[in-house]
């Protein structure tokens, strides 16, 4: 017998319940063979968690032996949803946001969910929250949230189903998900404190965004219980910021000998700019930086960071907001991750030539 006679046959609409060739298999069909209800089966088509596994099972069992593909359309009609998340992001230069964006996609996988993307800005940011009320999309993650965004502070009151993930904003009631940024703040500080840096900077410590505000703050608690007070960027985080930064601690008769930055990609501005300058790192000045980016371990910049666990704030996020969307009525809820100190080449004692210049 050859290899394709072994494998098993799929079936067709003929041989289903005595359909014709030209009929289809819809839900109601599925539901027979399955012995479950068409609810149960829109539930597992749309990754609902109110099927148990076994159900979810038989019924992705009998899907693919049908190679059943709903009707996007009807079943949106029929279900009121369209199985679909949007998700707003922040910065897509960022590496950071196409890592989060990859893991909120592999979170989704199997749940039933597509994802459509809106770049975050004074327009795409109404168009996201105008989507939900069109039905075009079930529910959004939001990536990079401001402070000043009124059309985030709207859409809330009306109980659409949002989830903030990595920034929240005050006073904006919904589901978050955040890394515990004060607590990283605090172990860059007592990281540099323990390698004997007294003189210490925050570069892109930005008002306006819940990350920084928060970084620093335990950055800035880690420093005072030393009698110390670190000196301060306020410019938004990036590689721009970075180099200027550096440009400025450059010029100053008594620079401070560790400086942490807001995200990876400020660091590496002072990290291309102390080469520039001909600093060496961590002989003259120490970086560290914030995300655990993947460019963060390359050979080029080796920084030591704060690691965001990303897949888990990902998985995280996912989760809250299809149960939001099942349950429109809860109570919002935080989830708060660790984070941690990953310890390369960018750090070290004052005045160790060691590393790179």
């Amino acid at each position: 017998m050859s290899a394709e006679q072994n494998q098993p046959k799929r079936k067709t609409n003929v041989e289903f319940a005595g359909l014709s060739n030209s009929e289809r298999v819809t839900s109601r069909h599925i539901a027979k063979a399955a012995g479950v209800s068409q609810t149960t089966v829109s539930r597992v088509l749309s990754g609902s968690n109110l099927v148990t596994p076994d159900t979810r099972a038989r019924v992705m069992q009998v899907l693919e032996e049908y190679g059943y593909q709903p009707n996007a359309i009807a079943q949106a009609m029929v279900t009121g949803r369209t199985s679909t998340i949007g998700v707003v992001v922040d910065g897509i230069t960022n590496p950071f946001y196409p890592e989060l964006l990859e893991a909120i996609a592999n979170a989704m996988e199997g749940s039933g969910y597509r994802m459509t993307l809106w770049s975050s800005g004074a327009a795409s940011e109404p168009a996201a929250i105008e989507a939900i009320s069109q039905r075009l999309v079930d529910g959004i993650i939001f990536t990079g949230a401001v402070a000043d965004s009124p059309a985030l502070q709207e859409a809330t009151k009306g109980e659409a189903p949002l989830v903030l993930l990595n920034r929240y904003v005050d006073g904006v009631r919904c589901d978050t998900v955040t890394t515990d940024n004060v607590s990283g703040g605090r172990a860059a500080a007592e990281h540099l404190l323990s390698l004997g840096h007294r003189s210490l900077g925050v570069i892109g410590a930005a008002p306006d965004l819940s990350t920084a505000r928060e970084r620093e703050q335990g950055f800035r608690e880690a420093l005072a219980a030393h009698g110390l007070e670190p000196w301060i960027d306020r410019g938004q985080p990036s590689f721009h910021l970075g180099w200027e930064a550096l440009q400025e601690l450059a010029t100053m008769p008594e620079r401070p000998t560790a400086v942490f930055c807001m995200n990876d990609i400020t660091a590496f501005g002072v990290l291309s700019a102390a080469q520039r300058f001909g600093l060496s790192v961590p002989g003259d000045l120490s970086v560290l930086g914030f995300d655990d980016i993947d460019m963060a371990q390359w050979e080029t910049f080796n920084l030591t960071t704060v690691r965001q666990p990303i897949v888990e704030m990902a998985q995280n996020a996912v989760r809250l907001l299809q149960e939001r969307i099942e349950d429109p009525t809860r109570k919002p809820r935080h989830r708060c991750l660790e984070a941690r100190v990953i310890l390369r080449d960018t750090t070290g004692a004052p005045g160790a030539r060691s590393g790179r210049s």
